[in-house]
């Protein structure tokens, strides 16, 4: 009988300070993730010191609370999987610290995570029958990426945003239209009490890149129709721009991973990131998928954003690869997918 193999994930990228136990890389045995949402609302955005210090009061609690709920001590730790980058470089360093520590006391094989890599390997969770190839449309508060997974840990980026990523225009737009952050969720519930045909918002084409996206224009133009029904004193419906924005940008990352998969002869297709859990993205990739005939998967909600559990089964296929990482792993604020 194999021996299960059993993952401390550990995740500090951003605002949430998260740990989980993963066995075999799909079953979550424990999933802790302390949210610092409420601190950081009252910013407008994530500041990156209060990050650092909430991280360092939190880590060890949510470490043990993880341990304890799944029911197993280190003891019974085979390896640690702990994100390293991207991110904010004082928050990684706080899970790095942490998790190299441990390694140290304990004598536990060290794996070192790439972020985005985790958020991809979240769909391998629930979707027990997912396996490489397959095409995945990332989306988050900094990357918007179209990525061909062909392995376990091997990865092609095909497409990826020029500027603003696709949560980040969210924040952006939200701001602006007085919602306030996080903006994702905000625009996402709003949009459902508005017209999303009721302004007609660019899509950005790049020439010559057509897997790229780009939402500094969306943005742009979601400013100047503020700006104008402000100077005409014409009614501002926050409703209708929250629909039409958020159409725009599901309306390019739909048409791109759905020429992606065309062009590259994908028959599977899954979403990640924090604006995966975006429920109107969702209904228009499942419905594209089906019309096209290809599968579609996505994680729940709770893990699309930031969460240890993803970093815990990408750390399990980098273990069975060999992969370990020395106690002079180092956060990499800005690592590029696929770097290690």
């Amino acid at each position: 009988m194999t021996k299960d193999i059993l993952i401390l994930g550990i995740e500090t990228s951003c605002d949430e300070t998260a740990a989980a136990v993963v066995k075999n890389g799909r079953e979550v045995l424990s999933n802790i993730i302390s949210s610092q949402i409420e601190l950081h609302k009252l910013y407008g955005g994530v500041v990156p010191e209060i990050a650092s210090r909430k991280h360092i009061e939190k880590i060890n609690q949510v470490i043990e609370e993880a341990l304890t709920t799944a029911e197993v001590s280190l003891d019974d730790i085979d390896a640690i999987g702990v994100t390293y980058g991207p991110g904010l470089v004082g928050a990684l360093l706080v899970g790095v610290a942490e998790a190299k520590a441990i390694s140290f006391a304990k004598n536990i094989p060290l794996v070192g995570v790439h972020h985005i890599e985790g958020h991809v390997s979240a769909n391998y969770i629930e979707n027990k029958d997912l396996e490489p190839p397959f095409l995945c449309l990332i989306v988050s508060g900094g990357h918007t990426h179209l990525v061909l997974v062909k392995e376990y840990g091997t990865y092609e980026i095909i497409g990826r945003t020029r500027d603003d990523a696709a949560g980040e225009a969210f924040d952006k737009v939200a701001r602006a239209i007085g919602l306030g952050y996080p903006g994702g969720p905000k625009i996402d519930k709003l949009s459902k009490e508005g017209n999303k045909k009721a302004i007609s918002f660019p899509r950005a084409h790049i020439e010559g890149a057509p897997y790229d996206f780009s939402f500094s224009g969306l943005k742009s133009a979601v400013l100047n129709h503020i700006n104008i029904c402000e100077m005409k004193q014409e009614e501002i419906n926050r409703a209708d721009i929250a629909a039409s924005f958020q159409e725009a940008v599901i309306d390019v990352l739909v048409t791109k991973a759905m020429l992606a998969a065309k062009d590259f002869g994908m028959k599977t297709v899954a979403i990640a990131g924090g604006v995966a859990s975006n429920s109107s993205l969702r209904e228009a990739m499942a419905t594209a998928c089906k019309e096209k005939g290809l599968t579609f998967y996505h994680p729940s909600p709770i893990f699309c954003t930031d969460n240890a559990a993803m970093i815990g089964t990408a750390a399990y296929y980098e273990y069975l690869k060999g992969t370990r990482s020395g106690l002079d792993l180092n956060a990499v604020p800005n690592l590029k997918i696929g770097e290690r």
